[in-house]
């Protein structure tokens, strides 16, 4: 095989454009021109207009074949660096919120962890297999009982008590490590300490928390034995992003169960705990999908 057929066969680069503006006639049209004039293909497109805030979102997926080998001098490559520059002037005029992503790379993500394994292990696993298009970069947890299988998957385990004493300190240690790693996103897997104010703000719109029940619903402590103590006959879990107020963040994704009236509370915690594995699975793949976009109290999900 010649250099210019090796060239040829190259599989396409593969980007993801999400954006949100106020809605005016003329976005996608700009969009869909600017990837054309730049030599790029739209392998999948999906948009939502919110009558409602006004705004206008979309998620663009698209490929850029590398230049045939007899232009290669002429075309320069294609770039992340260099669609985000050119793309700039779009996203100005249209007072975009935007961001411009290679689809084939990894998020770099850190999972937080108390006592309750069911999640952090689902999630270790699903990206071991690849079914989740993540990096784990490292574990956190108040206590220890994790390191063991944590280190099992040859990833890095912190543990950070957390005391009355000790929180402003604990949580500059976290956010320490979300730089120093150059992590997008944070994982709550079952953590079950209540972040200060100002570590959500720091973090916001890059913390997914699963709470244990189909919000709004059963909060505080042994949320299934409530759910017990009321017959309900739906049980569930939520995926969402964490604010300042506890358990009223934006919700990504939500699960739920059918139970008849002889499941017992044991069975409900069992039941319970795959509920939230799934939930916060498909969360957190598309968030890392770059799936997701914030409308204010809201979420837009393009799954």
């Amino acid at each position: 095989m010649n250099a210019q057929s090796t060239r040829a066969a190259a599989p396409a680069d593969q980007y993801v454009l999400t954006l949100s503006c106020p809605d005016k006639q003329g976005i996608v049209h700009a969009v869909s021109s600017y990837l054309f004039m730049t030599g790029c293909n739209i392998e999948d497109s999906q948009q939502f207009g919110d009558h409602d805030t006004g705004l206008f979102f979309m998620r663009v997926h698209f490929s850029a074949e590398p230049p045939p080998l007899p232009k290669a001098r002429e075309v320069p490559p294609v770039t992340v660096d260099k669609l985000r520059a050119s793309f700039a002037a779009i996203g100005d005029s249209f007072h975009m919120d935007w961001q411009l992503n290679r689809a084939d790379e990894k998020m770099r993500i850190v999972l937080m962890v108390s006592k309750f394994g069911h999640c952090l292990n689902d999630l270790l696993f699903r990206a071991r297999i690849g079914a989740l298009p993540v990096e784990i970069a490292a574990v956190v947890s108040n206590h220890t009982d994790f390191a063991e299988l944590v280190e099992s998957y040859h990833i890095p385990f912190h543990h950070i008590p957390v005391t009355k004493d000790n929180k402003a300190e604990a949580e500059a240690r976290i956010l320490d490590l979300v730089r120093e790693e150059n992590v997008e996103l944070v994982v709550l897997a079952r953590y079950m300490q209540v972040l200060s104010d100002d570590l959500c703000k720091a973090l916001s719109g890059r913390i997914i928390n699963i709470h244990h029940s189909f919000l709004p619903s059963f909060k505080g402590a042994k949320p299934y034995h409530q759910a017990h103590a009321r017959g309900v006959k739906l049980i569930g879990a939520t995926a969402h992003y964490v604010t300042a107020d506890l358990d009223e963040g934006p919700i990504i994704e939500q699960e739920v169960e059918r139970v008849g009236h002889d499941v017992t509370p044991d069975q409900l915690v069992a039941i319970g705990r795959d509920v939230e594995c799934q939930a916060l699975a498909r969360a957190v793949k598309w968030h890392a999908e770059r799936r997701i976009l914030l409308n204010g109290h809201r979420t837009v999900v393009f799954a």
